[in-house]
């Protein structure tokens, strides 16, 4: 029986090419510096996102906790949507690491309103943390995987940066984004003063993200990535599997939205309700109607007929395709998901 595995984007296997790649890179001591492979990927890292410099680091979380460590110092507030991943999933760093506290604000739709961004920048008093950074997140998970509009997402960092914050995107689908609107990454990164950008996700690589910036910023989280325990040896063998995702993987994103649409079109019926989406990427999030019926019992029912997927709440399913995930599969699991909610 074929597994179709829509749980999540990082279930993707390393290509051919990228064990080819990997097997055969040159490498060297990452921690002096040394390895001319790593080297090779935070300069295109750099390079696509506009900025000036990259830094390889081991996940998307590290990647988002050594920009916030170096963005803030202790006891400053970082602003943050209260459904961002960095406020629900990343288990706290900014305020274990870093004693950063957490401004949440509503971003409901994928990016929070100018008037909340604003409700947090307050006169200096000695009562309030002072707020020196904005995070936003693009594609949004929790948000169904929507794409943040271009124009709204360039002025909301505009607003951010003109009350004096700096502004770090988590950009762990960014290219899914970019896609999405057929715009330049640059678009989105261009406009920010750090990015995070996970190559283990829709780009199909086994590990590692980049965060780009400013040189003096990747300085300060080179350091931060050593304190944290993230300084790396021979690792150019996952560099370049990045570069084959940065070369080979993000023209075909479109393939999984085209995916994801359909997922979403044909799963609408009397027992499930898709969750509408202004710019779907490659995420399907739906409800359960079906009275009695839980999510997790429609999980169990469906893995045991080569269907996985993620369970949200007791009533709420996520659902996600990427390279491993073909046309025939997604019309095969929403056959099986439709079978499986209807019986009982």
């Amino acid at each position: 029986m074929k597994t179709i595995d829509l749980r999540s984007d990082t279930v993707t296997r390393p290509s051919t090419a990228m064990r080819r790649a990997m097997a055969e890179a040159v490498v060297g001591d990452d921690v002096y510096g040394e390895d001319p492979t790593i080297r090779r990927l935070e300069e295109a890292g750099a390079e696509l996102t506009g900025h000036e410099a990259g830094l390889f680091v081991t996940s998307g979380t590290q990647g988002n906790l050594v920009s916030l460590l170096c963005h803030c110092r202790r006891g400053e507030g970082a602003i943050l949507g209260n459904q961002s991943h960095i406020f629900n999933y990343e288990g706290g760093g900014l305020a274990a690491f870093g004693g950063i506290m957490p401004l949440p604000v509503g971003d409901a739709g994928g990016l929070p309103s100018v008037a909340s961004i604003q409700g947090w920048v307050r006169p200096a008093n000695v009562h309030f943390a002072p707020s020196r950074l904005l995070c936003l997140e693009n594609t949004h998970n929790r948000e169904g995987g929507n794409a943040a509009a271009p124009a709204v997402f360039r002025k909301t960092a505009a607003t951010a940066r003109d009350l004096g914050l700096a502004v770090h995107l988590d950009g762990a689908r960014i290219f899914n984004a970019a896609v999405a609107w057929d715009m330049d990454v640059k678009t989105y990164t261009g406009v920010v003063d750090s990015v995070q950008l996970c190559l283990s996700k829709g780009l199909g690589a086994p590990v590692g993200s980049l965060v780009c910036g400013k040189a003096d910023f990747i300085e300060g989280a080179r350091h931060w990535r050593k304190v944290l325990g993230g300084g790396l040896r021979q690792a150019g063998i996952l560099a370049a599997a990045g570069l084959v995702a940065l070369k080979e993987n993000i023209g075909r994103l479109a393939e999984d939205h085209e995916n994801a649409a359909i997922l979403a079109e044909q799963l609408n019926c009397e027992e499930l309700s898709v969750e509408p989406c202004p710019r779907r990427t490659n995420m399907v999030y739906f409800g359960i109607r079906k009275e009695g019926l839980t999510a997790g019992e429609l999980a169990n029912r469906c893995r045991l007929k080569g269907v996985l997927f993620n369970v949200v709440n007791p009533k709420r399913v996520r659902l996600v395709t990427h390279l491993d995930v073909t046309r025939g599969d997604v019309r095969e699991a929403a056959r099986i998901i439709h079978e499986e909610a209807a019986n009982r």
